[in-house]
């Protein structure tokens, strides 16, 4: 699961968790911020986030991981009362730059990153995680598309659309529902077919959420990709009623309606996932 936030085409993953889940002094600081803030829009808070990144990005040289944690938060009430979930920049640049190294051969690393920003950043991290006991990001970033088994988290109903400006596009739903849902769908999937990379993404993001308040709130933010995609795209886009008619037609046997919805999901994601490499 990613959790870079260096490119302004991706989709995100928030959870919100009430003031009450985070210990002191966070808690007040959390309580502080929305009195000064109050409910900010979220798209606000990406721009931000996003402008701060190529700045780091064009300094020389290139800042990999901010040198202080951010002290800015999205923040959503719902349910009376008020959830907070932190940017966590600096962790979820480590983590981001950890998987990049992961995936690409050294050689290949070391032409985009200067060896000794990245000898400097994972020593700066072991530091870090021997002195923290949070090591939860909060928020996971896929570039260029939204992963399948997110969708499993939210009913269509739930889904906001924002086609003036700034335009957004996102889905929010409790804690409670999210976990519900994901045991459901697994259930139908070690039911009725092969393990494969659906089932494992799912499972990954079911003990991700297992980590949080029960009386969180999780959202899916469709980020920078409703820039890429038309009004007619984003009002037609059904993912999540595709993901739920997929699963429910597993569970019945209807093999053909499940790889129809299927279909669907990559037709329209593939679409869009191929403008990474468009000049």
């Amino acid at each position: 699961m990613r959790t870079s936030v260096l490119i302004p085409y991706a989709a995100y993953l928030r959870v919100y968790e009430p003031l009450s889940a985070f210990p002191e002094p966070e808690r007040t600081k959390w309580a502080d911020y929305v009195v000064a803030r109050g409910l900010p829009d979220p798209t606000v808070g990406l721009a931000a986030e996003h402008e701060q990144s190529r700045r780091h990005l064009v300094a020389t040289p290139p800042i990999m991981v901010p040198p202080r944690e951010s002290e800015e938060a999205f923040v959503l009430a719902a349910d009376g009362q008020t959830l907070i979930c932190p940017w966590q920049t600096r962790l979820r640049s480590w983590v981001a730059l950890e998987e990049f190294r992961q995936e690409l051969p050294q050689t290949v690393v070391d032409v985009c990153l200067p060896r000794v920003v990245q000898e400097q950043a994972e020593a700066d991290f072991e530091r870090w995680r021997a002195e923290q006991a949070d090591l939860r990001p909060r928020i996971l970033t896929s570039t260029w598309h939204v992963p399948l088994q997110w969708f499993v988290l939210f009913a269509p109903e739930e889904r906001s659309l924002r086609l003036g400006s700034p335009r957004a596009s996102y889905y929010r739903t409790r804690m409670v529902e999210a976990r519900r849902r994901v045991a459901r769908a697994l259930r139908t999937l070690r039911r009725t077919v092969e393990e494969g990379s659906l089932t494992l993404g799912i499972e990954e993001v079911g003990r991700w959420l297992e980590e949080f308040h029960p009386k969180s709130w999780v959202e899916l933010d469709y980020g920078g990709l409703v820039h890429l995609m038309t009004d007619d795209a984003l009002e037609s886009d059904d993912s999540a009623a595709d993901v739920a008619v997929g699963l429910a037609a597993l569970a019945r046997g209807d093999a053909t309606a499940a790889a129809e919805a299927y279909e669907r999901l990559m037709t329209r994601w593939r679409t869009i996932q191929a403008l990474e490499h468009a000049n």
